[in-house]
């Protein structure tokens, strides 16, 4: 599981990198603004999880015992950038309608995982 969310992690920061940079210099003028913000959302917030979920390993690297919150919060923070970044990164560039009501279903999967997290976190005896 740490491996996993680091693994993930490694290969979103990456992607939120190159994707932040082609929104920067790729799409600028080439779509409208508000699709270019939802762009740039999009790269903003799936770096945000990747340190979230990079912070989470670290910890969970350190415990003998993991209470399920927090593996349940890294497992919804990873299938939230998955559909929240995705969608709009779809929608910026193009991509069908359909994405539109995927983009807050991922968001509420973010939501929950830090829901997940906090509760994870209350649970530990510190």
């Amino acid at each position: 599981m740490v491996k996993l969310f680091l693994l993930f992690a490694a290969i979103n920061g990456t992607l939120a990198v190159m994707l932040g940079a082609f929104g920067a210099h790729g799409l600028k003028g080439k779509i409208s603004e508000p699709l270019l913000t939802a762009f740039q959302t999009s790269t903003h917030y799936q770096m945000f999880h990747v340190l979230a979920l990079m912070g989470l390993a670290l910890i969970l690297m350190r415990m003998s015992e993991v209470p399920i919150a927090l593996q349940v919060a890294g497992y919804l923070w990873m299938l939230g950038i998955v559909l929240f970044s995705g969608s709009l990164y779809g929608l910026a560039l193009g991509g069908p309608g359909w994405l539109g009501p995927i983009t807050p279903l991922g968001g509420s999967l973010l939501i929950v995982g830090w829901i997940c997290f906090s509760v994870g976190v209350f649970k530990l005896s510190l």
